[in-house]
């Protein structure tokens, strides 16, 4: 195939920052109205790499080639000038704008030195309509929903002509059903002749796009493959640079005596009559769609918000949990699902993250112990990572997966541990750092602890359960041992109610 069959080449493009070569050599090549799928762990180069294509960053070596004309882009209105646009996993929107003014911002259509409002109005709404968007141009930025602001991005890189639009994890933060709209919208550019670069960590996200999907590993070019050809097995090697030969990785436990319980917990308009138990050493999986009240029931046991009716046992004696700090004294631990604005201070070190929850106990006077302080913080980082970077280190310096390693630690730091609730867990984190994640909790499991996993994961609830819990439109519609799970089965309960309300309403 010659380079002009190819919208986008890329050839032995080498990055490098002071001690660090970000990527090393890397190849890439987009065909015409392709949706290529690029993959890798954390750390791989891909972000590196969309900043070059869009000329954030100027590559020290190799060449880039645009519809078969080799191109030197000095900035990024260069590259959007070339029809090259790209939609970040974070929007970099502006909230208290319109949704027009977001389109069209840095290409404001303008006539006699006047900004033209209503033809940038008609022109925004135009392209939400080919979008099926279900808000208006005059609407408020900092009013829509992760998803509609990703469609509105998806919008102002149309409103450029764009030839190439590159996706960056826009999948990380969406619902199930807002990602099937959002693979329709990307099906649509691809029918409409746009090529995608779509990034993800998530195979089903590859699988139902993609028709080729190229991986960089430790900054380098590993190979591009014909997702129809290639195996889940031989992908993970490719990323991980080594075989995963158990992707979940749950160890054969004797499960104990029942140590935590809820029975008939309720809070108005969120969950109703909520029961469950957990003995030691099991995982117990909670599912369900997003908004089925999984996360909600957590929180009530925790204290973060108060049930109207139910109780909680512990080891066999009913608890008064009034706020978070009441069931942390108890040992019942939530690792939240946004662990990086609310499991870490992401400005602190490592090991002052760690220890947090134990800064009374290492108190010597009105100072801290810091040299048992520090000594501790390695101790729990290495239990969970034996090749823990500096306890100094600021959190925001690690991918997601080592984020929730050290989420892991900090509750490791609470001696009195006993329940640990884990909400979401594996989000946002590579394969890899996955496999890491599901050792941890099994060694967690052999240890004793009762072990709650929130997941919309159906692989790893799968996996990694024991015991399954289904909840939909805020109750318990199943529960499910291992042998008898099966992913028909629990999308049948993740969905009873909702059928029933219908049949109801009919």
């Amino acid at each position: 195939m010659s380079d002009s069959e190819y919208i986008l080449e890329l050839k032995d493009i080498t990055k490098i920052f002071p001690g660090v070569k970000a990527l090393n050599r890397v190849q890439f090549q987009l065909k015409r109205g392709e949706i290529h799928a690029l993959m890798g762990e954390n750390g791989a180069g891909k972000s590196t790499f969309i900043k070059v294509i869009t000329g954030v960053h100027a590559a020290e070596e190799g060449h880039m080639y645009l519809e078969g004309e080799e191109v030197h882009f000095k900035g990024p209105k260069d590259a959007s000038k070339a029809g090259i646009a790209a939609v970040y996993q974070h929007p970099t929107t502006y909230p208290t704008l319109s949704v027009a003014e977001n389109i069209f911002m840095g290409h404001e259509i303008i006539k006699n030195g006047m900004i033209q409002w209503k033809e940038m109005n008609r022109q925004a709404d135009e392209l939400l309509s080919k979008l099926h968007a279900n808000f208006k141009s005059t609407d408020e930025m900092g009013a829509l929903s992760v998803a509609q602001q990703q469609m509105t991005e998806i919008a102002k890189a149309l409103s450029t002509n764009a030839k190439i639009v590159i996706l960056d994890e826009p999948t990380a933060s969406l619902t199930a059903n807002e990602s099937e709209e959002l693979y329709r919208i990307v099906e649509k550019l691809r029918d409409d002749g746009v090529s995608v670069i779509f990034i993800s960590h998530r195979f089903e996200d590859m699988y139902r796009l993609a028709s080729r999907v190229t991986v960089f590993r430790d900054s380098q070019y590993i190979g591009t493959y014909d997702v129809d050809k290639i195996t889940n097995a031989d992908l993970i090697k490719a990323m991980v640079g080594r075989e995963i030969t158990d992707m979940f990785p749950k160890p054969d436990v004797k499960i104990g005596e029942e140590i935590f319980k809820i029975e008939g917990l309720s809070r108005t308009g969120f969950f109703k009559n909520v029961s469950l138990s957990v003995h030691a050493g099991e995982i117990v999986g909670m599912t369900g769609l997003v908004g089925a009240g999984r996360t909600e029931v957590m929180e009530a046991v925790c204290g973060i918000t108060k049930p109207d009716e139910g109780k909680v046992f512990l080891n066999g004696k009913q608890l008064k949990i009034k706020k978070p700090s009441d069931a942390m004294k108890e040992g019942i631990i939530l690792l939240p699902e946004n662990r990086s604005t609310q499991g870490l201070i992401l400005t602190w070190g490592l090991g002052r993250n760690v220890t947090l929850p134990i800064q009374k106990k290492l108190a010597k006077g009105f100072f801290n112990d810091i040299k048992k302080e520090n000594e501790l913080a390695r101790d729990f980082l290495e239990e969970v990572d034996k090749g823990a970077v500096s306890i100094f280190d600021p959190a925001s310096s690690l991918s997601g997966g080592n984020q929730q390693k050290v989420v892991v630690a900090k509750a490791l730091a609470q001696d009195n541990m006993k329940v640990i609730i884990l909400d979401e867990p594996t989000k946002g984190v590579d394969v890899g750092a996955k496999a890491e994640i599901y050792a941890i909790m099994g060694e967690l499991a052999k240890k004793g602890y009762a072990i709650i996993m929130i997941s919309s994961e159906m692989p790893e609830i799968l996996g990694m359960s024991d015991t399954i819990y289904v909840m939909c439109n805020g109750r318990i519609t199943g529960c499910l041992n291992r042998e008898e799970a099966s992913q028909e089965h629990i999308l049948s309960l993740s969905m009873e109610h909702s059928d029933k309300k219908k049949e109801a309403a009919q």
